[in-house]
């Protein structure tokens, strides 16, 4: 059974949805769950479904006590879920094409830092964007560089307010999100 670690920094509706989807899989399983802020809703989502979780600080994350705790658990694969820190390069370079992230719009574009959620959405809408989806990618030492693994599209008409592209985009995220990890496992 290949082992899955879910980073996120919110309230972890992906992060549930992969830990329900894979506990109905015999390809791999959500072991842990870790996050950067204490109050976010994603721990009490994981310790609901029985799911290890850890709380660590930005400084833990950059001077190497999160990569500790990973190389303890060894996982086959480290999925960003709404995590909103920039992942540190000591995690990157020991895990390679071991680590994806998903945005919530078709990269390369409204990637980088400070898009994310509806900053992302509010900018398509103010772009008159015919088209947004999502990207899962592989996660490099730059945000969202790191070469494509799936993308979705979903049309747009133009009457879409960033909280009705949010709904979009968070389907999509439920529907393929868990899928690509499966396929990425196998």
């Amino acid at each position: 059974m290949k082992k899955i670690v879910v980073f996120a920094s919110g309230s972890g509706t992906n992060a549930e949805n992969i830990i329900k989807y894979f506990a109905a899989s015999e390809t791999g399983t959500v072991v842990a769950v870790l996050t950067n802020n204490p109050t976010a809703k994603v721990i009490e989502r994981a310790e609901n479904n029985k799911i290890r979780t850890e709380v660590f600080s930005k400084e833990e994350l950059i001077e190497g006590k999160v990569l500790q705790t990973i190389n303890t658990i060894a996982p086959d694969l480290i999925v960003l879920a709404g995590f909103l820190l920039k992942f540190p390069q000591n995690i990157i370079v020991s895990y390679p094409n071991k680590i994806i992230n998903i945005h919530p719009a078709l990269l390369p574009k409204y990637g980088g830092k400070g898009m994310y959620g509806m900053n992302v959405h509010r900018a398509i809408v103010e772009n008159k964007e015919k088209e947004t989806g999502i990207s899962i990618h592989y996660v490099n030492e730059n945000y969202d560089e790191g070469g494509l693994v799936f993308q979705k599209k979903v049309t747009l008409t133009g009457t879409e307010t960033p909280e009705d592209i949010a709904e979009k985009i968070h389907e999509l995220e439920q529907e393929f999100f868990p899928k690509v990890i499966a396929g990425l496992l196998e």
